[in-house]
């Protein structure tokens, strides 16, 4: 394996309707093991068990990085920090005040779920210790570029990782049927502006995407399909 990367974790939870995927990911190198989003609350034996497959232990965690507030990213983080404390937890500043429970999350966690999920606590006070802005350079997986993708959340944002020309989305946008969309309008206060934000990935190299919702995506040029996607705009 290589010394320093990016890996994607994917986590599942059965619903009525069918399994709802996550795709975590992972950014690894000699000195961080820093984990990219953390699934839905009640998922930390799954998370430890992903890592496991890719050869780490949840111990080994020295961060959590949270690409935005939304309760299907935060849910294990205050199980994972209070059972292995000492982790660092990066987020970008204007959704910090959320995941830090000073302000109620803008997006609720879907009734079918909340059976599942009601006794793990989403919030527990002051959890933030990093706010990270737009191009911040940080060395996790060998170097990652901060990027601000507001829209679907004030403090949504995507990372860049220039070694293996990868775009961690986030839910700046996601697969559906093996297709790149943009992001989920149900579930985007902003849609405007989260459209405009991708016009951002344009100074950026990108031979693949790893999508929240929906994995990997790496078919013909990544950048043009991004660029007809933001110019096509919200499709109502």
């Amino acid at each position: 394996m290589k010394k320093s990367g990016v890996i994607s974790l994917e986590l599942g939870i059965e619903l009525p309707q069918g399994m709802w995927t996550f795709t975590p990911s992972l950014l690894y190198s000699e000195d961080e093991l820093i984990l990219v989003d953390t699934g839905v609350a009640g998922m930390v034996q799954e998370v430890s068990s992903k890592l496991n497959e890719a050869g780490y232990s949840i111990e080994q965690l020295t961060g959590i990085l949270l690409t935005h507030q939304d309760p299907d990213h935060i849910g294990n983080l205050i199980e994972i920090i209070k059972t292995y404390p000492g982790k660092k937890v990066y987020a970008h500043a204007a959704d910090r005040p959320y995941i830090d429970g000073e302000l109620s999350l803008l997006k609720q966690i879907p009734p079918t779920i909340e059976l599942k999920t009601a006794h793990f606590p989403l919030v527990s006070g002051t959890v933030v210790t990093d706010t990270l802005e737009n191009g911040d350079e940080l060395a996790f997986g060998g170097g990652v570029i901060v990027i601000e993708t507001p829209g679907h959340t004030p403090g949504h944002i995507s990372l860049y990782h220039p070694a293996s020309k990868t775009l961690i989305a986030g839910d700046a946008m996601l697969i559906r049927g093996g297709q790149l969309q943009g992001p989920n309008p149900m579930q985007t206060p902003d849609l405007k502006q989260a459209y405009e934000s991708l016009s951002k990935f344009a100074a950026y190299d990108i031979e693949k995407i790893l999508c929240y919702h929906g994995g990997w995506y790496e078919e013909g040029n990544v950048n043009e399909r991004i660029a007809e996607i933001a110019a096509a705009g919200p499709q109502e």
